[in-house]
């Protein structure tokens, strides 16, 4: 099985982090693959950077499907591209933050999300309310850190978000902590082992569920809204997706 995490920022150390804590969770036989778009914000922090980001990760899954890839995961805690993507694969897509909260109701019935910005915290509300698991979340926290603080003032966030991962415990009434960056993948067991709680990362929540969806000879329904797109002519910097049809 060929399974590629997108990373949909342009910054190449998370982009390895990420590829690296997928890997450790990678069943054997699974070939894991770490891309990121050429081009695009160095981080994802607001709707702007999401939807720039979009189209990156929609050039790296015409990519993969040239390449016969199995299954994708999108690294960002927005989505970004998520359902887009899947119209242009029958293979599995799996987005960081529906996985991390599918893992979180198997093994608790409250979770918090620990994230690093306020701003953000209000699109994970967003998914929440999308993806029908408002209910259970009990809280969006946020450590008011910028993503790149992650990579480059590692000590000082790690800090902050242990911080905040208390206060959910000891405030919340919740038996599990999602984070909520994809640049916080290397953390969980840092962070459970402060805590005392189960932490759930979404890189490695996906890269797990993908394998079990491709295990099961599942792949994206092409019935409905996730059929592949209607071929069309597009202009200007779009021209080369004109006629776009699926590979395989």
């Amino acid at each position: 099985m060929h399974l590629r995490v997108i990373n949909p920022n342009t910054t190449s150390a998370m982009t390895a982090k990420i590829g690296e804590a997928a890997r450790r969770v990678g069943a054997p036989g699974t070939r894991i693959s770490a891309t990121q778009p050429d081009s695009g914000p160095v981080s994802i922090e607001s709707h702007f950077d999401e939807a720039i980001s979009a189209v990156g990760v929609l050039e790296e899954v015409l990519t993969g499907e040239r390449e016969d890839v199995d299954a994708y995961v999108i690294a960002c805690f927005g989505d970004p591209g998520l359902m887009a993507a899947r119209e242009l694969t029958r293979a599995p897509v799996i987005g960081i933050a529906e996985a991390a909260f599918h893992m979180a109701t198997l093994i608790s019935t409250r979770f918090s999300i620990v994230t690093t910005l306020g701003r953000t915290g209000i699109i994970a509300e967003h998914l929440l309310e999308n993806y029908g698991f408002r209910h259970h979340c009990r809280r969006v926290r946020a450590a008011e850190i910028p993503v790149l603080d992650l990579e480059e003032n590692g000590s000082v966030a790690m800090s902050r978000i242990i911080d905040e991962c208390r206060r959910a415990r000891d405030e919340d009434s919740i038996g599990a902590i999602v984070l909520g960056c994809g640049g916080m993948a290397d953390l969980t067991g840092a962070i459970a082992n402060e805590v005392g709680l189960p932490v759930i990362e979404g890189v490695t929540a996906a890269v797990k569920l993908a394998e079990a969806v491709v295990g099961l000879g599942l792949g994206t329904s092409k019935y409905g809204d996730l059929a592949f797109p209607r071929p069309k002519a597009f202009t200007g910097r779009f021209e080369r997706l004109s006629g776009l049809a699926p590979s395989r």
